[in-house]
């Protein structure tokens, strides 16, 4: 089947690049000409495990190809994924306006039949309305359909070609098969097609991102309490996780969730609510928790030198908004970053894939490390941020050596309190009772 994808970010070109890998010929269609020039001489704008080998076979079986040119790409598609972004705006909402340059532009190229389909997180109404856009630049027949993605940063492969399930939303059956026989190869362990109206396909995606950050702010919320009372929340997450109505997933507790997906897809539901008159409470409140909880590694930092972080070097590991992905948006680090800069702090970091992204951001005002032990050299604590493989079972006596004072303030709770005290090390974690080798 002949495909095109108009946007080659994280979901454009997995998406795309998965496709060619079962035997489509794919298009992969960007406005960024500079973009489309280095995915043309083998280089990717985006680090995700696995992908650079699957874009190379397939673009050297001429299977996978990359354009800035719409009359190009649109002519012979038989189906147009709309996988660009769709940022939130000052009021909150999604900013739909690269989606309707996209609905616009291949309009006039569109052969009669063609299935158009919106794999962008857009609120409810908005395949609607690129149907309405494109009908207003052609006559042309073409079919809608609303395909939301579930690809996880650092395993959008995975997620793709083996999903739990895939989303449909269309109004007519035909659609509805075409998008069938697509999928169909990445369905043959019984994984379910779920075919709904356009409208319940576009909440559905939200509603899937929105619960999961609930979860996350729920969990933190419970470790923010487990410090003041005395608990311990990775007891406390093992007693309830095990009820089945509850499970495990996204219930670690942590220095708060990042990404481009969570914090703008529950800004933007609750946009879509007050838009017909309803205050999405729930919504507001995991937001708030979530904004809150990204201040709590400045704090413990701040609280245990009393205020007087001036000229004192803290060093950071971990700067992506999670493990295995460069992205650093939304990235509790960068907040933790900026509070210890305006105190006066002075900021060693490290990460395996995101200082190039982080260097963009703060420039000279930071130092950078290639390895986490080096950021480490003569630091007064350090704090770590993203759960990256390599820091789960560092050196520590390594480590203690590099630093000034063995203190550690970890965000995602990697290390056994007791294990860190009999270490020597003041440990610190997220809703853990501190623990002191006496």
């Amino acid at each position: 089947m002949n495909i095109t994808m108009i946007g080659t970010g994280y979901v454009g070109l997995v998406t795309g690049t998965c496709f060619a890998e079962s035997g489509n010929d794919v298009v992969c269609l960007d406005v960024d000409e500079s973009k489309i020039g280095r995915l043309q001489n083998g280089e990717l704008p985006i680090y995700e495990p696995g992908l650079e080998e699957l874009v190379h076979r397939n673009a050297a079986s001429g299977r996978l190809r990359f354009t800035s040119d719409y009359a190009q790409a649109i002519p012979k598609a038989r189906c147009i994924f709309i996988c660009v972004g769709t940022p939130q705006d000052e009021s909150g909402a999604a900013d739909l306006s690269y989606v309707r340059s996209a609905a616009e532009q291949m309009a006039p190229h569109l052969q009669p039949g063609a299935v158009v389909i919106c794999k962008s997180t857009v609120p409810v109404g908005t395949n609607r309305q690129v149907r309405q856009w494109i009908e207003s630049r052609t006559d042309t027949p073409f079919r809608s359909a609303s395909n939301p993605e579930f690809l996880k940063e650092g395993a959008a492969i995975e997620d793709f070609t083996k999903p739990d399930r895939v989303v449909v939303g269309v109004d007519d059956d035909e659609a509805s098969d075409i998008l069938y026989e697509l999928y169909k190869p990445f369905l043959r362990t019984e994984k379910p097609y779920i075919r709904v109206g356009i409208e319940s396909a576009e909440m559905i995606k939200y509603a899937a991102n929105c619960m999961l950050a609930t979860k996350i702010s729920f969990i933190n919320e419970m470790a923010n309490i487990c410090e003041r009372v005395g608990a311990d929340i990775n007891e406390v997450r093992r007693g309830i996780g095990h009820d089945a109505r509850i499970g495990f997933s996204f219930l670690f507790p942590g220095a708060g969730y990042g990404g481009s997906c969570f914090p703008k897809d529950v800004r933007a539901l609750q946009a879509v609510a007050a838009r017909r008159g309803m205050e999405a409470s729930l919504l507001r409140t995991v937001d708030e928790i979530n904004t809150r909880q990204k201040q709590v590694l400045f704090e413990k930092i701040r609280n245990h030198f009393d205020g007087r972080l001036s000229d004192r070097t803290i060093a950071v590991w971990g700067l992506a908004f999670k493990p295995r992905t460069d992205d650093i948006r939304e990235a509790p680090s960068l907040v933790l970053i900026r509070s210890l800069l305006d105190a006066g702090a002075r900021v060693q970091v490290s990460d395996p894939v995101a200082m190039d992204n982080v260097r963009a951001e703060f420039g000279d005002a930071i130092s950078y490390f290639d390895h986490h032990y080096d950021a480490c050299q003569d630091a007064e604590a350090l704090a770590i941020v993203t759960e990256w493989n390599e820091y789960r079972n560092p050196d520590f006596d390594y480590v203690k050596r590099k630093l000034a004072r063995p203190v550690i303030f970890d965000g995602r709770n990697l290390y056994d309190p007791a294990r860190m005290a009999e270490r020597g090390f003041l440990y610190s974690g997220i809703g853990l009772a501190p623990h002191v080798n006496h």
